[in-house]
């Protein structure tokens, strides 16, 4: 079985080596990393240029979105993820995907766990996820860390790459609008990569417009349903409680089907 891994970049040089060695050091499957720069300055390219394992390019782009679907559509894998500059996989996190994948055929999306580590990738807490519930991922939020997340080439084969217009809640728009076209959803019970917390990252900052954002998608997606009238503020703040209730309890589920 063949993976794609496309990493978006730009001047995230102080990472990227991280990266780029957690997938090259992957073993017991084909892949293929693909890296979209998006015109780095800060010296990323000369670390790219010492990676002869890698495809890459390095040009202006639309925003990170625009450099996923890039590389999404040079991606030759049967498996396609995502893994930002700033992230990395664990060891053995291809092999593990890749077992999981044979014995669930019928998935389109496989997401796992991940660590949460900091600068200097000292472990911070680890994110346990539980199965797909549509309704926690629509009133919770988006519980699937793309990092640990891997779309089968069918889906993108149909057209279904991200919105170019989510510049910070790309991930939940399109998990989203995957469950809506029948994409049949399967969690892996085990960590497969380290998001990295520091001051730059996107979920660090514009606090703002990620909030703007997600009830824009929210709202959306109630008016595709026929149900608008639930994306009142007040209403989508209820409901994200009741459905933070709800994660917990699958996630204490998840915890006790694994024993």
């Amino acid at each position: 079985m063949k993976f794609s891994v496309v990493t978006p970049s730009y001047n995230q040089g102080r990472f990227i080596r991280d990266c780029l060695e957690s997938v090259r050091t992957q073993t017991g499957v084909e892949v293929e990393h693909i890296v979209v720069d998006a015109g780095s300055t800060d010296g990323t390219l000369e670390i790219l240029k010492s990676a002869p394992q890698i495809q890459w390019t390095s040009e202006p782009d639309a925003g990170m979105s625009d450099g996923i679907n890039k590389g999404f559509r040079r991606a030759t894998g049967e498996w396609l993820m995502w893994l930002n500059t700033d992230d990395y996989l664990l060891p053995g996190a291809l092999a593990r995907v890749d077992a999981f994948a044979e014995a669930h055929p019928d998935a389109d999306v496989i997401y796992g766990d991940c660590l949460f580590v900091d600068e200097e990738r000292r472990v911070l807490r680890s994110k346990r996820e539980h199965r797909f519930d549509f309704n926690t991922l629509l009133f919770y939020g988006c519980f699937i860390p793309s990092t640990s997340t891997f779309i089968h080439r069918r889906v993108i084969a149909t057209g279904q790459l991200l919105d170019v217009g989510c510049r910070v809640c790309m991930d939940f728009e399109y998990y989203l609008r995957l469950s809506r076209a029948g994409c049949r959803f399967a969690h892996l019970p085990e960590a497969l990569a380290c998001f990295r917390w520091h001051a730059a990252n996107t979920s660090s900052v514009q606090h703002a417009r990620r909030r703007a954002e997600r009830l824009q998608i929210q709202r959306q997606c109630l008016r595709a349903m026929n149900r608008l009238w639930l994306g009142h503020p007040v209403l989508l703040d209820i409901l994200y409680r009741v459905y933070q209730v709800k994660r917990g309890w699958l996630r204490l589920l998840s915890t006790f089907s694994k024993r």
